[in-house]
């Protein structure tokens, strides 16, 4: 009879597996409150068991799809005018998602860095009537940020709201201020799908496909992306030979037999070392193995959370963690930034000791990460002692997860991109640059090929794509030199070449002191026109006065700037421009006066008797910014000399603090 019962429980336990294994399940970005491209097929699509019977009702129609046999399917409902909410009930064999609140009207991706990302809260942005902020016809979309070295089938998370004082709070400040224009402009649903993260270059959100055709990016793709293995699996093949690895080969040493994570260890032969750092460079050269770090901290006053949250950034190789001598976390990888959960049951509110295990089987080895990032925990003076070294050419290194989601080729792309590339789309706008500025040069590659990238991804023709130019920020230059920040925007303005693609330009709205200038209400207006230019036909003036040619004329310079941006006007009394600088032969520029002359801008320098090239606002931060067009729209920087820059040749490093 018992033996029975078993069989029956296993029964019903195989039947439950195979009826939740067999229930349809829509992608994450398919929700009820979502918006859908109007005036195109739209692709809805899921997962289920393989040869499963897919039925989608809309409008009164029903709509069928098999899945395949990797147990996906899709469907293409046909183009919808502007309007709703409807209602959308997709039927399996065993299981119906409804679907409610759905609008159609347009969809745009807004992706980039962390000036994208800055939400509303951060910008401390209060409307002066709290409802004229809430829109049911806007609805906002925030991805949650994934990464893996594969595509992968889904989106990490996201929930799909409708525009309120409460849902916008942490949304991106410049996506809402795009989409509100664009919804007061054209009386259109909009969905903003907010899929970036701060801090992060360029080729993290390009495809495997696009990094592969650039050099400077083989030796990464080749170990890492080529194999197309997904961090899952990698992850399960590691730890199935980590036991005997690490009783082989990584557990040994003095450190280890003599227990050094005790906090009663005996550190009077400890040296000192400030982190962060490469031991290389703090008197350890040439060192592979095991060195301790260890130093004491205290918990922030009034601390009552449950959980510790130790941030130690990024560590080369490989690092094992200890806090008051109960081990805390351990890490694989020299670019994975270390992120570890400490219960507070192990804490105390002063002189807690934390013992760190650095292992670098090859290379640089240490706590490296830079300063900018560094919190109070890991920065500052911390006492080391070296254990045993190894022969780094004979230590076998396992492949694991080697990658941060801020320099990684590829990796932002597989998981917050790729799951979404079938989703029918008005286009893109990207706030994005600063994280690639050491490299301008290259940018002037990289963001072309990653434009075409995400549209041949999407795969829905030239589809808009509009970007926002680097603001001005840093100190104001006393004389003309070399700026990596204006390297970057010539290369932005580079990419306009591409068609279907515009520019805003914010170069008079950053701030000296902060990467992240708190006016983004008028780079989403900027975007905003420059989208009702190229995206809806719009005649308008959507860009500032932008550089057409130049004549020299004995010891002065005309500049004459292209037709349709308005007529230039001196934003000073005594109508002097700022911001132009004129050079010779020699290619060394002076500041020079300037002045608007029957629609054009003079300029000139005393100490340039033959002028050949001219630069505007080619600087950091320009300073005060006074030439506009009669629409308010600042004038683009430019130059007119193709020099060689101060990034030429500065490509992609696999370690980006070694570059």
């Amino acid at each position: 009879m018992g033996i029975r019962k078993k069989i029956v429980g296993i029964v019903v336990i195989i039947a439950f597996s195979i009826t939740v294994n067999a229930a349809i399940k829509l992608p994450i970005i398919f929700q009820s409150n979502m918006v859908l491209q109007r005036d195109k097929a739209v692709a809805v699509w899921g997962f289920g068991a393989a040869g499963e019977k897919i039925s989608i009702g809309f409008k009164g129609t029903d709509y069928k799809a098999v899945t395949d046999k990797a147990g996906k399917w899709m469907l293409q409902l046909p183009a919808q005018n502007a309007g709703g909410p409807y209602d959308i009930i997709v039927k399996g064999k065993t299981n119906t998602v409804e679907l409610k609140n759905i609008l159609f009207g347009d969809v745009w991706i807004c992706g980039g860095q962390s000036n994208m990302q800055f939400t509303l809260d951060q910008i401390a942005y209060v409307p002066k009537d709290s409802a004229a902020i809430s829109h049911s016809n806007i609805r906002i979309f925030t991805a949650s940020v994934d990464m893996d070295y594969v595509p992968k089938n889904d989106l990490a998370g996201g929930i799909w709201k409708e525009a309120s004082v409460a849902s916008l709070q942490y949304f991106s400040a410049t996506a809402y201020f795009f989409g509100r224009f664009l919804h007061d402009s054209l009386n259109v649903p909009i969905g903003l799908v907010s899929d970036n993260l701060g801090a992060t270059a360029i080729e993290t959100w390009m495809s495997n496909e696009a990094i592969a055709t650039f050099p400077q990016f083989s030796n990464y793709h080749k170990n890492y992306l080529a194999p197309a293995k997904s961090f899952k699996a990698i992850t399960e093949a590691f730890e199935k030979i980590k036991p005997e690895w690490q009783k082989n080969y990584y557990w040994k040493g003095q450190g280890i037999y003599k227990k050094w994570y005790l906090p009663e260890t005996d550190i009077t032969d400890w040296k000192t070392m400030e982190i962060p750092a490469w031991w290389e460079d703090a008197g350890l050269a040439d060192f592979d193995g095991a060195v301790w770090f260890r130093k004491n901290f205290d918990l922030p006053e009034n601390f009552k959370e449950d959980t510790f949250h130790l941030a130690l950034n990024q560590l080369d190789d490989y690092d094992i963690v200890w806090i008051n001598g109960q081990k805390v976390g351990e890490g694989y990888g020299n670019l994975n930034w270390r992120n570890y959960k400490v219960p507070v049951t192990i804490l105390k509110p002063t002189g807690n000791t934390i013992v760190v295990r650095v292992f670098d089987a090859g290379g640089k080895g240490g706590i490296y990460s830079n300063a900018i990032w560094a919190n109070r925990i890991i920065l500052g003076k911390w006492l080391y002692k070296a254990d045993d070294k190894i022969d780094a050419s004979k230590f076998p290194k396992p492949h694991v997860v080697n990658a941060t989601a801020f320099s990684t080729p590829a990796v932002l792309f597989n998981a917050n991109i790729a799951p979404i590339t079938s989703l029918a789309i008005k286009g893109f706008i990207w706030y994005q640059g600063e994280s690639n500025a050491a490299r301008a040069d290259e940018y002037r590659s990289l963001f072309p090929a990653f434009i075409k990238d995400w549209r041949a991804h999407f795969n829905q023709g030239n589809l808009p794509f509009i970007f926002v130019q680097l603001a001005n920020y840093m100190q104001e230059a006393p004389i003309p030199r070399e700026s990596t920040w204006a390297e970057l925007r010539d290369a932005q303005t580079a990419a306009l070449q591409l068609p279907n693609t515009a520019m805003a330009c914010i170069i008079d709205i950053g701030e000296t002191n902060d990467i992240h200038p708190k006016n983004k209400m008028d780079v989403g207006k900027r975007l905003g026109l420059a989208a009702l230019k190229i995206a809806y036909n719009k005649e308008l003036v959507s860009n500032g006065p932008t550089y057409q040619s130049m004549q020299v004329r004995e010891d002065a310079v005309m500049i004459e700037y292209k037709k349709g941006t308005d007529d230039l006007i001196a934003k000073d009394k005594y109508g002097y421009i700022n911001g132009f600088a004129i050079a010779g032969a020699d290619k060394k520029f002076y500041w020079a006066k300037a002045f608007i002359k029957d629609n054009k801008v003079i300029v000139s320098c005393t100490e340039v008797k033959n002028p050949v090239a001219v630069r505007y606002n080619w600087s950091d931060n320009p300073g005060t910014i006074n030439l506009y067009n009669t629409s308010g729209l600042p004038a683009q920087p430019f130059r007119t000399d193709q020099w060689p820059l101060a990034t030429s040749g500065k490509v992609f490093s696999e370690n980006p603090w070694e570059f």
